[in-house]
């Protein structure tokens, strides 16, 4: 990373990053599994590390990838709960506690039925953090169930099917008209209107009001305004039992990251790309991607799909870059934004 700061002059010009470092296992890695045992397997990268030394390791990562960021960028950061906590806190300090955004809670399996003296654990977080308060936000909504439509939109007049929602609030307003009779009753108790007394008589002008036989008025809600729900912070996305790299993320994961929080043309880089899936899912949704790996063997698996893509083989949105890197591969890059061989 210090490479794309000071010899391609990168900084604050990327808009999303998300890695998914080691979590400190101290396991060996091998593909074609998690943790394989077989002899013959390739060892993709080894998570040995002392508390202390993982968490340097990560701190100095995270300085350079605030360098790197522009101000409306991001940081999603996967990691388990054993290790999360630490990590927090070292984000907490290297982008501030304001910039803390969200914590989220993925569900990573299935249930499990461990024997040792604890709850079976079925879930990591992914923090995310902004460079500042102007960081990109691109809202999308979950997609809500045909099934679970009928069962809400249960009603039926001559618009459509729609369900009902309360005209009030929780809490007691001192001033204002919120708290004032309408149409002969006020709120109940602890409650006032969502609505100016003007924005009710237009809704009930309209028709949108619906009037129970205990007098209590509620808005209507048709199902053609139903665009999604909103996401919420615990997302449930399972890996895969058989990933082309160790540790490799569900890719609906990396796409809604992606969709949310970076722009088409958008730079954005994985600095622990492992088999690429970042950085796939961000060029076929028109990002500018740049990967980084210290493993040979995550090297070699970027190298394959970027010959694989024909259309992208030169195309100026892909940086790849090694552990080691000589000259030739520096001017390699500047030139044409991406590199297919490293040096070793």
């Amino acid at each position: 990373m210090r490479f794309l700061v000071q010899e391609l002059n990168y900084k604050k010009s990327i808009d999303l990053v998300y890695i998914d470092p080691p979590f400190g296992t101290n396991n060996i890695f091998k593909l074609g599994s998690t943790m394989s045992a077989e002899k013959d397997s390739k060892i993709a990268y080894k998570d040995k590390f002392s508390l202390e030394s993982y968490l340097e390791f990560l701190y100095c990562r995270l300085v350079w990838i605030r360098e790197l960021m522009s101000e409306k960028g991001s940081l999603y950061l996967h990691i388990d709960s054993k290790m999360g906590h630490y990590v927090k806190i070292l984000c907490d300090e290297v982008f501030g506690r304001e910039n803390f955004i969200n914590d989220i809670t993925r569900i990573k399996c299935n249930p499990k039925n461990f024997k040792r003296k604890a709850y079976g654990n079925i879930k990591d977080m992914i923090l995310f953090y902004a460079k500042s308060s102007q960081y990109i936000w691109n809202e999308i909504k979950d997609e809500v169930l045909e099934s679970d439509l009928k069962k809400r939109f249960n009603k039926q007049d001559s618009k459509g099917y729609y369900t009902t929602i309360p005209l009030h609030a929780p809490g007691i307003t001192q001033n204002g008209e919120s708290g004032q009779e309408w149409n002969g009753i006020k709120p109940p108790n602890g409650r006032h209107w969502r609505y100016s007394l003007k924005e009710l008589d237009k809704l009930q002008e309209a028709g949108l009001i619906e009037w129970s036989k205990n007098n209590n008025p509620r808005k209507k809600v048709y199902i053609d305004e139903c665009k999604g729900k909103k996401i919420q912070d615990i997302w449930e996305f399972k890996d895969s039992q058989n990933p082309a790299y160790p540790t490799e993320k569900n890719r609906a994961i990396l796409r809604r990251i992606i969709a949310m929080s970076s722009n088409t043309e958008s730079k954005v880089m994985d600095c622990f790309c492992g088999g690429g899936g970042f950085l796939q899912e961000a060029l076929n949704l028109g990002r500018k991607i740049i990967g980084i790996d210290e493993s040979i063997e995550a090297i070699k698996l970027n190298q394959q799909w970027i010959k694989e893509s024909e259309n992208h083989l030169f195309s100026r949105n892909i940086a790849l870059i090694g552990k080691c890197v000589s000259n030739r591969i520096i001017n390699e890059v500047k030139e044409n934004n991406h590199m297919e061989r490293i040096s070793t």
